[in-house]
């Protein structure tokens, strides 16, 4: 009889912890930001690193976590590692807020993503 209910002790407590470890992570600030580029055609022009929030589209994948992004004043590659989803599915009709900053090659400039969210 003991060892069914240290069984069942140890069961219900590994469970517990397991539970806990697929929690989906929540939290972080929501309100006003000293961020000021916020549209494609700005990012194009900043400076490495600097930090964007973007809200617009992906029209397509390019393969690779690559993606084509595009708001009102224009359209960027950017990179989504696959992490930095947050269980978002979108589609090119998904209106999503991206937060990351520009990344500068010789050639081109893409937008590094760090975290993407469904706009409000």
């Amino acid at each position: 009889m003991k060892k069914i209910v240290l069984v069942s002790a140890l069961v219900f407590a590994s469970s517990s912890v397991f539970a806990a470890q697929n929690a989906p992570v929540k939290g972080g600030f929501t309100g006003p930001s000293s961020v000021s580029v916020s549209t494609v055609r700005a990012a194009l022009d900043s400076d490495d690193d600097a930090a964007v929030v973007l809200t617009g589209y992906i029209t397509s994948s390019l393969g690779n976590e690559e993606y084509q992004f595009k708001d009102a004043t224009g359209e960027a590659r950017i990179e989504i590692d696959n992490k930095d989803w947050n269980g978002i599915e979108a589609t090119p009709e998904t209106k999503l807020v991206i937060h990351g900053e520009v990344d500068k090659e010789w050639t081109e400039t893409t937008i590094d993503v760090n975290t993407v969210q469904l706009a409000k």
